[in-house]
């Protein structure tokens, strides 16, 4: 890229590039449709209102983790009945959010959650479709920070507690169980933890079943991982691959619909952060680039230790040499690299951290109080 063309903007910013963004929604939805799943987006990744304009008029569902999100995917045109509202900690307002709009299910992560959403329902005089979020025990094998089907994690309903729920099912006249949700972690590149959901999965569905409850829908969640180190060689998730593995393993009823909550595999490799550097310090063991971003720019490093693949755009040097590749901010965690391969690099320089286009622009922040620049479109200005 011609530095003439990355000087128009000031850094750091997010770049997206929408044509990727369009091939990768199209080739998910296409072997997703294959076996008549469904895929709602989670918002979480990325609620920059053009991504999500693209995301709805494929005609993807919403997955939400907030009340402010259900909104945000409401007014950005998502169907109401689409949309699948999440998180272990709702508050009565955002349940009255979704009671409102009437939206496709409340995926619920505790048994004082359904009487909360029994009663509120009845205030508002509707009837709540909720899914049991339940929680599997089977291992991501990723970070633990993003794991969450463990038995030692926050989020679900566990399996001793299935047989009270039942009996108290009856007397909450006010809700109505229509599916089972799971969801077991994220960044997941091997597909043995989604082949031990499937058998688990299976095993949860025949006990409601047995037990005479109508599931009308199984929802297996998302966390479907990208290769954040070879992003140009592999920029879009193998969804043959995905969607058939639940194919195979997976056993639904005739009647039952499969949902997937999909985000980071949808967007995180259309989006790059462009930053500059500005000064190279030399160090006693290790020499620093010095980044105009930082944390407050993206944070997945600082908060998980996270790796992106990280590029010199401009340097014309043929050498390569090592830097602890680190931003402003004052803090100690604000590293996105250690011992990262660059050309050679001096002040001035752009550089592209790949793969940003989930849980980056998204999570920004004020801290140190930083001012964020706006987004770019690669297929507006380069």
């Amino acid at each position: 890229m011609k530095k003439e063309a990355l000087i128009q903007h000031k850094t750091p910013y997010y770049q997206y590039n929408l044509d990727l963004l369009n091939q990768t929604l199209d080739l998910a939805q296409t072997h997703a449709l294959k076996y008549g799943y469904h895929i709602h987006y989670a918002l979480k990744a990325n609620t920059n209102d053009r991504i999500l304009e693209i995301i709805r008029s494929k005609s993807f569902g919403a997955d939400c983790v907030s009340g402010n999100e259900v909104k945000k995917a409401i007014e950005k045109g998502f169907a109401p009945n689409q949309i699948a509202f999440a998180g272990v900690g709702k508050s009565d307002e955002e349940i009255g959010i979704g009671l409102e709009h009437e939206i496709f299910t409340f995926n619920c992560e505790s048994v004082e959650e359904i009487e909360v959403i029994n009663d509120l329902a009845a205030q508002h005089n509707k009837i709540a479709n909720i899914a049991l979020r339940l929680n599997p025990n089977v291992d991501a094998k990723t970070h633990k920070y993003i794991t969450t089907g463990l038995e030692e994690n926050k989020f679900g309903i566990n399996h001793w507690e299935l047989e009270s729920l039942l009996t108290k099912l009856p007397s909450l006249s006010h809700i109505k169980v229509t599916g089972l949700h799971f969801h077991i972690g994220s960044q997941i590149t091997s597909m043995t933890p989604f082949k031990n959901l499937c058998i688990r999965v299976n095993e949860l569905n025949h006990w409601f079943l047995e037990r005479g409850v109508r599931i009308e829908h199984l929802n297996l969640g998302g966390g479907l991982g990208i290769d954040y180190q070879h992003p140009t060689e592999n920029p879009i998730p193998d969804f043959e691959l995905f969607f058939g593995v639940f194919n195979q393993f997976l056993e639904p009823q005739p009647h039952q619909e499969i949902h997937f909550e999909l985000g980071r595999s949808l967007v995180a490799n259309c989006g790059s952060l462009i930053t500059k550097v500005l000064y190279v310090k030399k160090g006693v063991k290790t020499n620093f680039v010095i980044l105009d971003a930082g944390m407050t720019e993206l944070i997945r490093p600082a908060l998980y230790q996270a790796s992106h693949f990280i590029e010199n755009l401009t340097s014309d040097s043929t050498e390569v040499e090592f830097y602890d590749v680190v931003g402003p901010i004052c803090e100690s965690s604000d590293c996105f690299g250690k011992k990262i391969a660059l050309k050679q690099t001096k002040r001035g320089d752009f550089i592209k951290i790949h793969s940003t286009g989930a849980y980056g622009e998204v999570m920004v922040s004020g801290y140190n109080l930083r001012e964020q620049n706006p987004v770019v479109f690669l297929d507006e200005r380069f």
